[in-house]
């Protein structure tokens, strides 16, 4: 697992093999006879799947691939509808769209970074940096691009319209920079590296403003934010995620909330869901683990991939998970009746997790029985619309 990037190798620049026919292909939940959830595999690149995501209101699914290109799909068919290639050298280590999907930035061991048009599927414009980039991300507002660099581990802020330098933070961390990410906010950029540290860095004061060392006992390999940008979660190799209470800094007298026992191998990447009620990763033990976030266990395992699982994305309306791999394909997992399958059902009474309903909005949300039930009474969704609650409970001492 060594190389550029915590999610993976950066691969010899060899030409890569055709790739198969793009006919998807679906079926039952392979390899567990618990797990009993429907899936589709989507086959068109020809080498590892680095990055993928739901867009255009979860119709469509963007992915880029160490073969050099970015694929755009339809959901319901599982074929791709168009290609973004010819432009880079070397793999593509991430891409990030704009929420109105109408720009993809795209970053690669070609030490370039690249603005897309999504409706022509022409180039805006490159950077070239010094470095191989090992992630990019572009803010909500659509101004902003962060990339990772391994030369100098540095990030790099540019202005999205015009491609110009805002700030280059040299030394922004001891070691590689795996993952870097702005808050829903556009205010900060969290980034996580091998040198197992988190930080977050102003991007008016263009200074950093929370850093924790020794975060995890090995690589940490990804980080996301809740929509509200309240919780932060990583994945490490060190084979657990975290959750820290970023807005409140609760996490320094407490710690973070863990999720361990979920994956035999590192974990490469985590999402959350839009509710917050839901952590989905993904591993290089080639699985994905659905997260109880409320009560902090796994719910439970996907299995199928034949290598590596690169990257994670979980649909708006919590009925997909997507997954890309080192194996070339990504999955669709249809998750919508996960809670009754009997894997779910099998983990949720070995954790001792009952189902009570949310006395705001009515709908079930699982709870620990150790919890005090009286102390919560509301779904995370709710609890996410009330900034004077937490949304997860504080680890046990």
């Amino acid at each position: 697992m060594a190389g550029a990037s915590g999610r993976g190798d950066p691969l010899a620049l060899e030409e890569p093999p055709l790739p198969r026919p793009s006919q998807p292909e679906s079926r039952l939940g392979d390899r567990d006879r618990l797990a009993q959830i429907h899936l589709k595999i989507l086959r068109g690149h020809c080498d590892t799947v680095s990055s993928c995501h739901f867009c255009f209101e979860d119709t469509k699914i963007l992915s880029c691939s160490y073969d050099r290109t970015m694929k755009l799909w339809d959901v319901e068919k599982g074929v791709p509808v168009q290609v973004f290639e010819e432009e880079h050298t070397a793999p593509i280590s991430e891409c990030s769209l704009t929420p109105d999907n109408k720009r993809v930035i795209t970053s690669s061991y070609d030490k370039t970074v690249k603005a897309w048009d999504m409706e022509t599927g022409k180039m805006l414009w490159t950077v070239d940096q010094e470095g191989l980039v090992t992630s990019c991300n572009i803010s909500c507002d659509g101004k902003y691009v962060v990339s990772g660099l391994d030369m100098e581990n540095a990030i790099c802020v540019t202005d999205a319209l015009n491609a110009t330098t805002v700030a280059y933070v040299q030394d922004h961390h001891r070691s590689t920079i795996t993952r870097c990410c702005f808050d829903p906010d556009n205010e900060r950029v969290s980034s996580v590296s091998s040198d197992k540290t988190i930080k977050l860095w102003d991007i008016i004061a263009q200074s950093t403003t929370i850093t924790v060392n020794e975060a995890h006992t090995n690589v940490i390999s990804d980080c996301c934010f809740t929509i509200d940008g309240h919780y932060l979660c990583t994945a490490s190799w060190d084979k657990t995620l975290k959750i820290w209470d970023i807005k409140t800094g609760e996490f320094r007298y407490h710690g973070p909330i863990c999720l361990n026992q979920g994956h035999e191998g590192s974990v490469s990447s985590c999402v959350f869901s839009k509710d917050a009620s839901l952590v989905v990763s993904g591993a290089y033990d080639k699985t994905i683990a659905l997260w109880d976030a409320g009560a902090g266990y796994k719910k439970l395992a996907l299995k199928g991939h034949g290598d590596w699982v690169m990257d994670v994305a979980i649909s708006n309306n919590k009925k997909w998970i997507l997954s890309s791999s080192k194996d070339a394909t990504l999955r669709l997992w249809n998750i919508e009746k996960a809670d009754h399958v009997p894997a779910a059902i099998e983990s949720r009474n070995t954790r001792g997790t009952k189902i009570v309903q949310c006395e705001e909005c009515e709908k079930p949300f699982s709870l620990l029985q150790c919890d005090d039930s009286e102390a919560v009474t509301k779904c995370v969704f709710c609890r996410l619309a009330s900034p004077s609650r937490n949304i997860l409970p504080l680890p046990p001492l």
